[in-house]
């Protein structure tokens, strides 16, 4: 278990150990420590579709649905790269992942990420 200084499950540990009395001030801490223990299990779960486990061997021993992870691997700094415009890490994107792993090469440079565009003005329209 990874639990350097500035790791997130650190930070869920020390979170857990001083919860507030209060309840509204424990309700955030709580919700604090979930974002972090989610941010920790998509990591482990980019580590282990690096080392060879299916997206679904991941789903099921994460207690997601297989529809759920390739977005949360998305998101991950070892998969980031490999992701589709529509922000998911799909199998084929997993095994180059995986071949660039192996040889120790450096992921592509990530797409930029999408921006808000204004939807353009029309005149008149229905009523």
């Amino acid at each position: 278990m990874n639990t350097a200084p500035d790791s997130p499950l650190r930070r869920v540990l020390d979170l857990l150990q001083a919860l507030p009395e209060d309840g509204l001030d424990r309700v955030e801490a709580l919700g604090e420590a979930r974002e972090l223990l989610d941010e920790a299990l998509n990591e482990a779960m980019a580590r282990a579709a690096l080392e060879g486990a299916s997206i679904r061997a991941v789903a099921l021993r994460a207690g997601l649905s297989p529809n759920a992870v390739p977005p949360r691997l998305a998101r991950t700094e070892p998969l980031q790269a490999y992701s589709t415009e529509d922000g998911r890490v799909i199998g084929a994107s997993l095994e180059r992942a995986r071949y660039d792993a192996e040889q120790q090469r450096t992921p592509p440079p990530s797409a930029t990420p999408p921006r808000f565009q204004k939807r353009r003005r029309t005149t008149g329209g229905t009523s």
